[in-house]
């Protein structure tokens, strides 16, 4: 089993930075793909961004790129998502995930992630 929890979240401005904190129960955390997805009320759960577990590269939402940044510690087993300069369309409940086998191009689709948090809740005013 892992376990996956998310802290960080809350009421913003727009324009303001935070950073999410995922924190994971696996002692192979450095094997796994690590991702951040949102769910805004009303639609679909979309990809916004992941840490490929082969080599370490990162992979970004059109929507966030240049604004968010996905980064990981692994001696506490956390994976972070670093928000700048949000937007009110930020605004949504966002998960982390985990999955230690999917393949490169899966990585954009939630269904392909074996492990998921509850979420923490972001709102960005505008």
């Amino acid at each position: 089993q892992v376990q996956l929890v998310e802290s960080g979240g809350g009421l913003v401005r727009t324009g303001d930075s935070l950073r999410l904190s995922c924190v994971v129960s696996t002692g192979a955390f450095s094997t796994y793909s690590m991702g951040w997805f949102r769910q805004a009320p009303g639609k679909e759960r979309e990809f916004v961004a992941a840490i490929y577990r082969r080599n370490g590269a990162t992979y970004y939402a059109d929507s966030v790129k240049g604004r968010f940044a996905i980064s990981k510690h692994n001696a506490v087993t956390t994976v972070y998502l670093q928000m700048n300069n949000v937007k009110p369309e930020d605004t949504g409940v966002y998960y982390c995930a985990a999955d230690s086998t999917l393949i490169l191009s899966s990585i954009f689709e939630t269904r392909a992630w074996d492990y998921w948090g509850q979420g923490t809740q972001v709102t960005v005013s505008s």
